[in-house]
């Protein structure tokens, strides 16, 4: 069996320090450093979580395709989507308990589109990667400017993050050795800095263009040029992603191991952020400006769910079996790719 890359686990553990990160420091979004870290790292982890998925989606369309996208994302998505819809009833006191498998709650939607991207995937690859590639940012920016795609099935996020997918399924190994040279770290640290300086002194810049999932109208901008903003953050959004790439160490180091287990911390870390977004701690931090402690807090947590006693208790809820009669579909002709994949427990 083939090693794993170090070069992969490190980068995931870093995407899922920095998607913890992310919603630990949303509600301090008023404090300038804070807003612009904040737009900084939701212009490329998503992204990068995405393309990389795109990368490892090669080994896929083989036997038991459907299978395994149902058991990995499917499953898992239906299990915590009724869990969220549980606690979101208690903890807001609703009148009427309902669940919608649908709609997607808080983080769950990165599942539901990653599946969709999978089932999209074989359409787009059937043409010229130029074409593809071009007919997926096209359908993006035009979907913009539909009120009536949004958050059912997460079809807006789905559309709109599916270049990065597509993208990555086209790189090969050689084109990340490339991007992880040497001679790029300079390059990439100075777009990174120069991003986040973009947004410390743009405090105007809405965040909701990094997430896709709304449309033009509800974005403070001129309609006609709408799709221009969305290219730009493309533009931004690849830069970003080229630049983490760029910048993921190739060796194994202490915390490479955290990056096999993201599913995990991404499928429990919500949890933990509801809770400490509902305690005293999360005001105690701002009254005494102790915000610096977030960062270690968040590592610290990313630590604990990728733990073995975390994942020994929670792998019936993430890692679940399908029954015997489930219907295999193959696919044939295939490639067979043996390295580890994004967001895997494996």
């Amino acid at each position: 069996m083939k090693q794993r890359s170090y070069y992969f686990d490190n980068g995931k553990f870093l995407l899922i320090f920095l998607v913890v990160l992310g919603h630990s420091i949303t509600t301090f979004k008023d404090d300038q450093t804070f807003n612009a870290i904040y737009n900084t790292i939701y212009t490329f982890h998503m992204p990068a979580f995405i393309l990389i998925s795109g990368y490892f989606a090669k080994g896929l369309f083989e036997k038991e395709y459907i299978q395994k996208l149902v058991k990995k994302l499917l499953l898992p998505y239906a299990i915590f989507q009724i869990i969220y819809s549980i606690i979101y009833y208690y903890q807001m006191d609703e009148a009427t308990f309902v669940i919608d498998l649908f709609t997607p709650q808080w983080t769950l939607w990165y599942l539901l589109s990653l599946f969709s991207m999978y089932v999209l995937l074989p359409l787009f690859t059937k043409m010229k990667k130029s074409w593809s590639l071009f007919i997926a940012v096209a359908i993006s920016l035009i979907v913009g400017y539909v009120d009536v795609i949004g958050e059912f099935l997460s079809l807006s996020r789905t559309l709109f993050f599916f270049p990065y997918f597509l993208l990555g399924y086209y790189l090969k190994k050689e084109h990340f050795i490339k991007i992880s040279s040497r001679r790029n770290i300079f390059p990439a640290l100075l777009i990174m800095i120069g991003t986040f300086a973009y947004f410390y002194f743009n405090r105007s810049f809405d965040h909701l263009w990094l997430f896709g999932s709304d449309p033009y109208a509800n974005m403070d901008a001129v309609l006609s040029l709408d799709f221009l903003q969305r290219l730009s953050v493309y533009f931004v959004g690849l830069l970003m992603v080229f630049s983490l790439l760029a910048l993921i160490p190739k060796k194994q180091y202490w915390f490479t191991n955290m990056g096999k287990y993201t599913l995990y911390v991404y499928l429990l870390h919500g949890f933990a952020i509801k809770i400490f977004r509902a305690s005293p701690l999360e005001q105690w931090l701002k009254d005494y400006q102790l915000l610096w402690l977030i960062a270690p807090a968040a590592f610290i947590l990313v630590y604990l769910l990728s733990s073995q006693a975390v994942r020994t208790a929670t792998k019936p809820l993430i890692e679940i079996s399908l029954p015997k009669w489930t219907v295999n579909l193959r696919y044939m002709g295939a490639r067979h790719h043996p390295e580890n994949g994004s967001l895997s427990s494996e």
